[in-house]
């Protein structure tokens, strides 16, 4: 599977600097990546425990990849697609979509497309690209999956506008990622640490913000709140 590759322009300075930074943490934490989100080691366990409030991403995962139906037909936009860790499997299942899986880091792209080759999965085009400036017409895709990845996005309403621009009416965006303000020590982690590694860009939202985001161009079927974490589903109006 060869990936096409998506050029794009970073409009300021910040934002340059901001990617750089992500394409770096990204290449150097590929090697624990899919243990620290899976909690399949003791250190990651305590880490999600102590720091995250018991968060399962795991659980949060299969509750958003649920929301798609195994029959599923239409077109879906993975964004960012990270190392498929928990999509891989879903997406054998769902033989009769057309996906397609963005992600800024090249070295996260490579591991997620090991992943499909090895299962067999032939319904994937993957692409090197911005969720700020997303190279898709207007309603392209009937699901816009985003796991993980809006507090990555140094642009936070840049994402939410691409999102919605290239979301056909009636359809359904399904996310989680970490909020602020639910928990002091994932505050903490996230301003001090994450946000300095390159791994999170601030500012944050809460889960109030993210409510307020969605009430104004969606119908929201599902949100939840687990420890610092926030998912839900929302219809495009």
């Amino acid at each position: 599977m060869r990936p096409a590759v998506c050029t794009f322009a970073l409009t300021n300075k910040r934002e340059t600097i901001m990617a750089d930074r992500i394409k770096k943490s990204y290449k150097f934490s590929k090697r624990f990546y899919d243990d620290a989100l899976t909690q399949s080691k003791w250190w990651s366990r305590l880490y999600f425990k102590l720091l995250w409030g018991g968060v399962d991403d795991n659980e949060i995962a299969d509750r958003i990849l649920g929301y798609i139906p195994d029959d599923f037909s239409g077109r879906l936009l993975d964004v960012p697609v990270g190392t498929a860790v928990f999509t891989a499997e879903k997406y054998t299942r769902l033989t009769q979509a057309d996906i397609t899986c963005v992600d800024y880091s090249r070295d996260m792209l490579e591991q997620a497309e090991t992943r499909f080759s090895k299962a067999g999965i032939n319904n994937i085009k993957t692409m090197q690209g911005d969720v700020g400036a997303l190279p898709f017409e207007d309603g392209t895709f009937d699901i816009v999956l985003c796991m993980n990845g809006l507090h990555v996005f140094p642009d936070k309403s840049k994402a939410y506008a691409e999102i919605h621009r290239t979301l056909k009416t009636g359809g359904e965006v399904l996310a989680c990622f970490y909020i602020a303000g639910e928990k002091k020590t994932a505050d903490w982690l996230a301003r001090t640490v994450m946000s300095r590694m390159g791994w999170f860009t601030p500012p944050f939202d809460s889960a109030d913000d993210v409510r307020r985001r969605l009430e104004a161009n969606y119908n929201i079927l599902d949100l939840q709140v687990e420890g610092a974490m926030i998912s839900f589903r929302a219809r495009k109006k």
